[in-house]
């Protein structure tokens, strides 16, 4: 069943089509990535999807309701979790948490067994009497999971869920989102630049290019379907026109003074290749990743499109450059 489902979606900027007639289904319980370049058009479709802006035309529903003709609803029926940390630091979690209760108009005896249930979900309880200024990275991000949670949204939007933690910190949010979408069956929507994240936690992706969907599936089927071994070289002299009449290479892409080869069954053939190609600086080989796959999509790295800033400051931008009107 699709709890999101969106229909010729497009946000213009004067001529600029910042997001192009998109089409898309997400199911409900589904953990779903949207991955895409900078300037893609995936922070101005989940602008759109959130009702931080409107739409030029097209529309989405959300949890059977408009984002246009019903935006309060969907408000009542998803939760954002940030990239920048918004909670107050002056304030204790519990006091951030009693806040976001008394915004939503949650009657009091159901805010306050929400308020115990999520901070036992994240871990927090016996911290939620400390000042948040004193909680950890790790505990703030836990934080703002358990305040997205409160109002028990059907959908959950993190934009950029682990941006900047370390390792163990990444894993044990890690745990928390499968944990969210398995007990609770929420979907949740992920934008990530962190390639090994949305392998790990998504059933499904997409990227996202120049306002358009490029590929769409499983994290398995989009590296499988590169049809073969990764095998990067790195030389200033390569002629790509030559590589193409080897049989065994499938696909070619280039990014700076790098080749990358899609060749079925590189172990047998990669010492045919180095013999044919000559003299190269490096040589890598390995098993197709979401980088590649990425890369095979849009022309270039994830590594070159960093993290682009907070939605609100996007949703801002677009407000004052393209209007809220439709």
């Amino acid at each position: 069943m699709a709890i999101i489902e969106i229909k010729e979606l497009t946000k213009k900027f004067n001529k600029l089509a910042a997001v192009d007639a998109l089409n898309l289904q997400i199911k409900e319980g589904e953990i779903f990535g949207l991955l895409g370049p900078n300037g893609a058009g995936k922070t101005t479709t989940l602008l759109m999807l959130t009702t931080l802006i409107q739409s030029t035309s097209g529309t989405a529903t959300i949890n059977n309701y408009d984002i246009h003709t019903q935006p309060h609803n969907v408000r009542k029926s998803i939760g954002i979790v940030f990239q920048d940390p918004s909670s107050d630091e002056i304030l204790t979690g519990y006091e951030n948490l009693k806040l976001h209760g008394w915004l939503y108009d949650m009657p009091d005896i159901i805010r306050e067994k929400r308020i115990k249930e999520v901070l036992d979900l994240v871990d927090l309880t016996n911290r939620q009497n400390d000042r948040v200024k004193k909680y950890s990275g790790g505990m703030r991000r836990r934080l703002e999971l358990a305040r997205g949670l409160m109002h028990h949204p059907k959908v959950l939007f993190l934009d950029e869920p682990t941006l900047g933690l370390d390792p163990q910190t990444r894993g044990t949010i890690w745990e928390y989102i499968q944990k969210l979408a398995r007990e609770k069956n929420i979907t949740i929507i992920i934008t990530t630049h962190y390639m090994d994240e949305a392998d790990k936690l998504c059933d499904r992706l997409a990227i996202i290019d120049q306002g358009k969907i490029v590929i769409l599936g499983s994290p398995k089927k989009l590296k499988k379907n590169l049809g073969g071994d990764i095998v990067r070289l790195k030389s200033t002299k390569l002629n790509i026109s030559k590589l193409k009449k080897l049989s065994y290479v499938k696909k070619i892409s280039s990014c700076n003074d790098e080749i990358c080869l899609t060749i079925e069954n590189a172990n047998k053939h990669l010492q045919e290749l180095l013999n044919f190609v000559g003299k190269v600086d490096s040589v890598e080989i390995h098993s197709p990743t979401l980088d590649d796959v990425f890369l095979h999509y849009t022309g270039r790295k994830i590594r070159e499109s960093a993290p682009e800033g907070s939605w609100a400051d996007k949703a801002m931008h677009a407000n004052i450059q393209g209007g809220t009107k439709r």
